[in-house]
């Protein structure tokens, strides 16, 4: 079996709160993230960007975030307030993956978010296969117009998720699957 085809049998998420140090250096992440956007792209729109949370801005970020949050829903518990300040801080690296959509193109809407999708999906491939550990996350943060502006996202652009990069600091059990015989069939006439 191709070397290639192992890794994406083997390929699984590390969850966020278990990524530390060290996170790839400024060269890995440039090469993870140059094969990262080596994405199928209709129309070659480019229709995606990334953003680098880092250092203290992580923290920033979910400050921020946690002072939405209370302000949206002002009965917020203090555990849940706090979950949100700390969300961004327990990976080393966090990757804002952003589709920046074209309305005005041919290629559809959906194109183009799956497009962005694959880049966040190529980062846990190759992050998976530089040996550090990835999990791509949403939540509310990744809908929320006033988090893109926080982000500096233009109206056209939209979160496709948070992909939350480090080093494994537990052996990272693979979760069940489905079968393969429970979601492939063929189509006949």
């Amino acid at each position: 079996m191709s070397a290639a085809l192992s890794l994406l049998q083997q390929r699984h998420s590390a969850p966020s709160r278990q990524l530390g140090e060290p996170a790839p250096d400024e060269a890995t992440l440039h090469a993870l993230l140059e094969a990262a956007i080596r994405v199928p792209d209709h129309g070659k729109l480019v229709p995606f960007r990334l953003i680098r949370l880092a250092g203290d801005a992580k923290l920033r970020f979910g400050e921020q975030l946690s002072a939405l949050a209370i302000r949206n829903n002002p009965d917020l518990s203090e555990a849940k307030y706090e979950k949100e300040r700390l969300r961004y801080t327990f990976a080393p690296l966090v990757m804002v993956v952003v589709a920046c959509l074209q309305a005005d193109s041919k290629v559809p809407e959906i194109e183009q978010k799956l497009c962005a999708g694959n880049v966040a999906y190529n980062i846990l491939l190759g992050a998976y296969a530089l040996g550090y550990g990835a999990q791509w996350l949403t939540g509310w943060a990744a809908y929320d117009r006033e988090v893109a502006t926080i982000l500096d996202l233009a109206q056209h652009e939209h979160v496709i998720g948070f992909v939350h990069l480090g080093t494994p600091q537990i052996d990272v059990p693979d979760r069940d699957r489905p079968a393969l015989a429970d979601v492939f069939s063929t189509w006949t006439p």
